[in-house]
């Protein structure tokens, strides 16, 4: 991906200002907006590769922020998002993840730390994953379940499923292994991101969520089965 188009959303002008140079400095595109609304409007303006969100803006939470970039329609829904804010609390970083982050960052963090996140998270949106998985097809077809690479699109029976590009990430690294038990480590190995993931319980709460999209009954999962004490399998065979 050449020169990536990155859109920080953060009031505080001094360190939208260091980041920005310092992104610059590595290829990036960088679009600064300092509220909420205006980062609502430069998203859809702009369409950027990946939004750096500030979870503390003065006009709008920032989790505001991302539930609404979520419920935009097409692409920009699904641009990937990484939060950073202030708060270290566990339960907040639960609660992005829950919200449709693709990643956390708590302040204050080391430049090099988030320039690795920002790249590791657009490395799972580009590339795709061959390593210990089946043969790759355009198209993956469980059921009704439909998981289409190319267009990074989910549909069950049909009906698109709202996934953030982690999320995505994360289903089609379980259904090219499908039928085979992964730990947690070999989820996120497949999805290139294990030595910057320091909070292992998000794969939880990522999979709860796309529980949420692709499943009859989330509370009573058929597609993504818990495997207590180990981690999870996806079902070969599938209604």
């Amino acid at each position: 991906m050449a020169n990536p188009h990155i859109l920080i959303i953060e009031d505080d002008s001094r360190l939208a200002r260091m980041v920005a140079e310092y992104l610059g400095q590595s290829g990036f595109q960088v679009s600064h907006a300092d509220e909420g609304g205006r980062g609502l409007t430069a998203l859809r303006d702009l369409l950027p590769d990946l939004v750096i969100l500030d979870l503390m803006l003065p006009d709008m939470d920032g989790l505001e922020v991302c539930r609404r970039i979520r419920a935009l329609p097409g692409d920009a829904a699904r641009v990937p998002l990484l939060m950073l804010t202030a708060k270290g609390d566990p339960m907040d970083r639960i609660i992005g993840l829950e919200m449709g982050a693709d990643d956390y960052l708590p302040k204050p963090f080391e430049p090099r730390e988030l320039l690795a996140r920002i790249r590791a998270v657009l490395r799972r949106k580009s590339e795709p994953r061959s390593d210990g998985a089946e043969p790759r097809q355009p198209t993956l077809q469980f059921g009704s379940l439909e998981i289409d690479r190319d267009a990074r699109n989910v549909t069950v029976g049909g009906q698109a499923c709202d996934l953030t590009s982690y999320q995505f990430d994360l289903l089609l690294a379980m259904a090219e292994r499908a039928g085979r038990v992964l730990t947690r480590d070999q989820i996120m190995e497949a999805v290139r991101g294990r030595e910057l993931e320091a909070f292992d319980r998000s794969i939880d709460v990522h999979v709860g969520r796309i529980r949420n999209a692709i499943e009859v009954d989330s509370k009573n999962p058929k597609r993504i089965l818990t495997v207590r004490g180990v981690g999870y399998v996806f079902a070969k065979q599938q209604d």
